[in-house]
């Protein structure tokens, strides 16, 4: 039986790239025992030889990076810069993980009468569906300590993005891993997806994508009592007071709705902005939109380039009224999934643009009277993953990050992904936490053992 066909395309030119198989629920199922044989050997492994192991799949991750950056720009149309800065995160992730290995350790707890320890032990096979906006990082932020804590890694990769993830496992194997400890299926989520949540084999998944989604995997994964991890939607606020750097705020706000052309959980489409900074900062952040560089994702000049799929910029247009108040970019014409940045104005706070996830390089701006304006203006949303608060006052910056419900928020700054501190949401945003410290245990079953001294 023939197996369908998975077309990747480039965004920005249209072009076809490549044709991958598609994975069948026999070849889930295949993958899985594949990968239970090897997970056991590993689990068994030194130690220091996982970790060794790690390190050599890091460098190889070096050693191929411009390749895997120019394969990402391919695919998914991110421009060179970020291409490479995902490149290099994957291989800082594995050299993280890779440190945490011989640190995965247990407690000895008091107790009366014996010994009581708590031994930290790898949950099996380790199901991760990465979503396309971020095909290599995403995909690493659950593999790397999944596999660093003695577990077997299956990847389905998006639909439209699999290059990268193909890539990587090569890498792995030729980096010394072992056979179907790091596999990747392609596949459609209906399909591969669907099969590799509801395998009996699979101890856990770790899903990134959309809150609809990641609803329907958690509902099955219940019914199977499994383990799951979900990094899901956004709508996040940058809260711009009027005692804020201004000229600042305004100079960094393109680019925290713009990077990845808007399709990033993260994006801060909601700039609230306090009513009597209002005018001014409209006037100071006109100039920085129009400016952005929208065009090739392959020349380095470039800061933004196209969605990711024609369905893609067919949504975001859906949001964008035909009369425009605001302030828009420009994009490329012709050839390519192009859409231009675009700020909204003189909306309502709750017009579908304002409080659901456009996904593209869209925003609105949002007056708001006080503090207490502010946080029910950031709260005024499902979702809860990460914002931004502009403001001079430390007592106000404290007061309002501890009244905000999102899980990641930066001070007078974008920044809400680093890979030695904990990412995940709030609310629909989300269930648990990846990356940090604590990422290898969120792979690990906690076993108590007791060990008697009496006599």
């Amino acid at each position: 039986m023939r197996k369908e066909l998975l077309q990747v395309l480039n965004p920005a030119t249209e072009e076809h790239v490549a044709d991958v198989p598609a994975a069948t629920p026999a070849d889930v199922d295949a993958a899985v025992t594949r990968a239970a044989a090897a997970q056991r050997g590993w689990a068994a492994a030194a130690p220091a030889d996982r970790a060794r192991l790690l390190r050599r799949f890091a460098a190889a991750v070096d050693g191929h990076a411009e390749e895997l950056a120019r394969l990402e720009v391919t695919e998914a149309g991110h421009t060179l810069g970020n291409a490479r800065w995902e490149a290099d995160n994957v291989r800082d992730l594995l050299e993280f993980s890779a440190g945490g290995v011989e640190r995965l350790n247990g407690r000895q707890i008091p107790v009366a009468g014996g010994l009581d320890v708590t031994i930290l032990e790898p949950l099996g096979v380790v199901g991760v569906i990465a979503p396309w906006n971020f095909p290599m990082p995403i995909a690493a932020w659950a593999t790397a300590p999944a596999l660093a804590a003695g577990n077997a890694v299956i990847l389905k990769p998006a639909e439209t993005t699999p290059l990268t993830a193909l890539r990587l496992a090569e890498l792995a194997l030729e980096a010394g891993l072992p056979e179907g400890l790091f596999q990747v299926l392609p596949g459609t989520g209906p399909v591969a997806g669907n099969a590799l949540v509801e395998h009996p084999g699979v101890a856990k998944i770790v899903f990134t994508g959309s809150t609809r989604v990641g609803r329907a995997i958690m509902a099955k994964c219940a019914e199977r009592v499994k383990r799951v991890t979900l990094e899901l939607g956004g709508k996040s606020p940058n809260v711009v007071f009027a005692d804020a750097d201004l000229e600042a705020a305004a100079a960094a706000a393109p680019m925290s709705f713009l990077d990845n052309s808007g399709q990033d959980c993260c994006a801060r489409t909601r700039i609230l902005v306090q009513r009597s900074a209002y005018d001014r900062f409209l006037e100071l952040l006109a100039p920085a939109v129009e400016e952005i560089v929208v065009g090739d994702p392959a020349d380095e000049r470039t800061q933004m380039g196209p969605l990711i799929s024609r369905a893609q910029l067919d949504r975001v247009r859906s949001y964008v009224p035909d009369t425009l108040e605001g302030i828009r970019g420009k994009a490329p014409e012709g050839p390519g999934f192009w859409f231009p940045p675009t700020v909204l104005t003189g909306l309502p706070e709750d017009a579908p643009c304002a409080v659901e996830e456009v996904f593209g390089p869209v925003a609105v701006v949002l007056p708001f009277e006080d503090e207490a304006d502010a946080v029910r203006l950031a709260n005024a949303t499902e979702y809860g993953l990460s914002g931004s608060i502009w403001t001079r006052d430390l007592g106000r910056a404290l007061r309002v990050s501890r009244a905000v419900r999102a899980g990641n928020l930066s001070v007078n700054s974008h920044s809400s992904v680093r890979y030695w501190t904990p990412f995940g949401g709030y609310q629909q945003s989300g269930l648990g936490r990846e990356l940090g410290p604590d990422a290898l245990t969120a792979f690990t079953e906690t076993k108590n053992v007791f060990l008697s001294t009496e006599a």
